[in-house]
């Protein structure tokens, strides 16, 4: 039988995630880790996409919130490139944040050989039940008995908080991105413990949409709080954020700190850079369509969830709080 990376995983004694970074993020690996991979892979005849070209080509849906986020396209380059290899066919589905539409496309995705849910929002029952038999693979959010590739939603959170304390500040706003994201209640929680660790006074905003405009409507609760630094959803919230309090009479970072999530490819340009959680979210896509392949050939991946992870970009949207 064709080896796949969980085989090789498995000989090497590391992680899925680990192994999949091995082909796709090398330099992320300490040597003698990447050594040991690709010594596995050698040793069972695995070679990247062995597992695309032992299967037959498939037909696979791809459930996003939103097609027009530079996050959900990243996501599907990642997916899109790792089909290439079998010449497997994604077919994209935009629920758009709206419920009644992700429940009707699930149910159209279930017609095909698998898929991939990115970010749902629907309850965890009502996935499973829609699912059904089908294979399918969840990125960036855990639904217990269904196969899962999270990025980090931990250390990130916490390095960003202990950041802002090393430079000073005392007083954090959190700006939550959509009600129904997973993403968003652990990044909420993973924040609020590290400010509760390091004795920072937290505050949370309301949840707006994932986009410029929703940070813009996030401004004014921001400088309103009176925190001197806040932690956006994602970085379209954060520019949003720091677009809107220009207007408020305030500027980042003299007078408030910024940091987003995901590092676009704005947060770079934007002037001073913007301060991010650089996530592995092309990785996450390639990942996914590796453990969906599976699936469609009957096995199962081990472990059931797949992490990965994440690393502080520090810009010049950081700096120390204003001096009252």
């Amino acid at each position: 039988m064709t080896a796949t990376l969980t085989d090789v995983a498995r000989h090497a004694g590391v992680s899925l995630a680990t192994a999949s970074r091995a082909f796709g993020e090398p330099d992320r690996l300490a040597a003698g880790t990447l050594q040991r991979v690709l010594s596995a892979a050698a040793e069972l005849g695995y070679t990247a996409n062995n597992s695309a070209a032992g299967t037959a080509e498939r037909t696979f849906g791809v459930l996003v919130p939103d097609v027009a986020s530079p996050v959900y396209a990243t996501q599907l380059k990642g997916i899109h490139a790792q089909s290439w290899h079998g010449r497997h066919r994604p077919v994209l589905f935009d629920t758009n944040e709206d419920l009644r539409r992700e429940r009707e496309q699930i149910a159209l995705a279930g017609k095909l050989d698998g898929m991939l849910l990115c970010s749902p929002r629907l309850p965890d029952d009502e996935i499973r039940e829609l699912v059904g038999d089908t294979p399918v693979v969840v990125i960036n959010r855990i639904i217990d008995g269904i196969p899962c590739v999270v990025m980090d939603t931990e250390n990130g959170p916490r390095q960003a908080v202990e950041h802002l304390a090393a430079l000073g500040h005392r007083h954090i706003a959190y700006a939550a991105g959509p009600r129904l994201s997973w993403a968003d209640m652990r990044r909420h929680e993973a924040i609020e413990r590290a400010c509760v660790a390091l004795d920072i006074r937290f505050t949370s905003l309301n949840n707006q949409a994932a986009s410029i405009q929703g940070g813009l409507a996030a401004a004014a609760p921001v400088v309103a709080s009176g925190a001197t630094a806040a932690i956006a959803y994602n970085d379209l919230v954060a520019l949003g954020i720091d677009a809107g309090i220009t207007h408020l009479g305030k500027s980042c970072p003299a007078d408030i700190s910024l940091i987003g999530f995901d590092d676009i490819e704005l947060a770079a340009v934007r002037q001073p850079g913007l301060t991010t959680l650089k996530l592995a979210i092309d990785r996450s896509g390639s990942l996914a369509v590796e453990i969906l392949l599976q699936l469609m050939a009957g096995e199962t991946p081990h472990p059931l969830v797949a992490s990965l992870d994440s690393q502080l970009i520090v810009r010049g949207s950081t700096a120390a709080p204003p001096r009252d």
